[in-house]
């Protein structure tokens, strides 16, 4: 099971960062009518979602920006933004590096129960679930988006 799990964020974050190659910074950066954010921000928002799913982000890891939370965490959005915000070329970029850390989880992880429910979830596992899940929706968001956004 563990090696379908990990085949699955192969294949999901494959299509997310294939649909995000085919955007233009300008297009990243447009708020359509009735969207909450960018396409910018849903790219830093699944990097970050995901990284404090699966590797306790900011606490127990260092490879993002602490920053980050503030910019892209739950309830953030773009028109709050100042400083440093990390181009859409850095966040695909850590996206590749995001998920080659993925794949290196030992699969004897997945079976670990977390120290607390989250969202009616148990294990680490049910957590990885959740994070494809995550991506996934926001990957049809932006693709949602980019239909109406014309450069």
């Amino acid at each position: 099971m563990s090696e379908l799990l990990f085949k699955q964020f192969e294949m999901t974050r494959g299509f997310f960062l294939k649909e995000v190659a085919a955007i233009s910074a300008e297009q990243a950066s447009v708020q359509p009518e009735d969207f909450n954010n960018t396409i910018h921000w849903h790219i830093g928002h699944v990097l970050t979602v995901t990284e404090q799913f699966l590797m306790g982000f900011p606490q127990k890891s260092t490879h993002l920006p602490a920053h980050y939370i503030e910019l892209f965490g739950n309830g953030t959005r773009p028109a709050d933004w100042s400083g440093d915000i990390p181009s859409v070329e850095v966040l695909t970029g850590q996206l590749k590096e995001q998920l080659g850390r993925i794949k290196e989880i030992p699969a004897a992880l997945l079976d670990q129960q977390l120290k607390k429910p989250f969202l009616g979830l148990e294990t680490f596992g049910e957590l990885a679930n959740m994070a494809l899940f995550h991506e996934s929706y926001h990957l049809g968001q932006i693709h949602a988006m980019k239909r109406l956004i014309k450069e």
